[in-house]
């Protein structure tokens, strides 16, 4: 059984319960795609086997349900721990941690909320939020509100897409796979420059 599937099976088994497990899933694991599930729930939907409102809640609730479990796991990790990982990696500064840790001050609630409507991001930025310790009540809010976006969007494609569903999976997985490639590019042009750097100073 492939995972549609198995994802489908849940929905007419479970209903929004079901579907609100698959989101959940998505989350903890990002390479798991909401670009299908969800699209799913609102053919699912459109099928009479759950209200319209039923699939956009129980997904968001699944949403926040996942995003709360990594930020835990952020909180787990807690600052002192990146910091001594990032001391230990090739080419990172704890410098580079203190960057990130400011500018995620700066713009932790506004990240918090764009980032769930941002492919493979939406389930990484709840780790950050969980290391920095983001007062709790706020992080759900923005969570939740971010999520509902993004849940509903592609729920009502689905629902009026009907048995093309599929296709909003096409054009979602395109911005995901572009999402990817600039972060892969920026990750080598953060690595080129400094090891040019290091190699610039050995050589002083």
């Amino acid at each position: 059984m492939n995972l549609v599937d198995w994802v489908t099976d849940l929905m007419h088994t479970a209903g929004a319960p079901g579907a609100a497990m698959a989101i959940a899933l998505e989350n903890l694991f990002p390479p798991l795609p909401s670009e299908v599930f969800l699209p799913l729930a609102g053919f699912t939907a459109a099928q009479g086997k759950m209200s319209l409102l039923d699939a956009i809640a129980w997904t968001t609730l699944g949403s926040v349900a996942g995003a709360l479990l990594l930020y835990w796991v952020g909180a787990a990790l807690g600052r002192d721990r990146v910091r001594r990982i990032a001391s230990r990696m090739p080419l990172v500064r704890v410098s580079d941690v203190d960057k990130t840790e400011a500018w995620f001050l700066r713009n932790g609630y506004r990240a918090v909320f764009f980032g769930r409507m941002i492919p493979v991001f939406r389930s990484l930025i709840s780790i950050p939020a969980g290391v920095e310790r983001m007062r709790l009540a706020p992080f759900v809010a923005y969570t939740a509100a971010g999520s509902l976006l993004w849940n509903t969007a592609l729920i009502l494609a689905g629902y009026l897409l009907g048995d093309n569903w599929h296709l909003v999976e096409q054009y979602v997985g395109i911005v995901s796979k572009a999402v990817l490639a600039l972060a892969a590019i920026a990750a080598l042009a953060f690595v080129a420059t400094r090891a040019a750097k290091k190699r610039s100073k050995s050589e002083v």
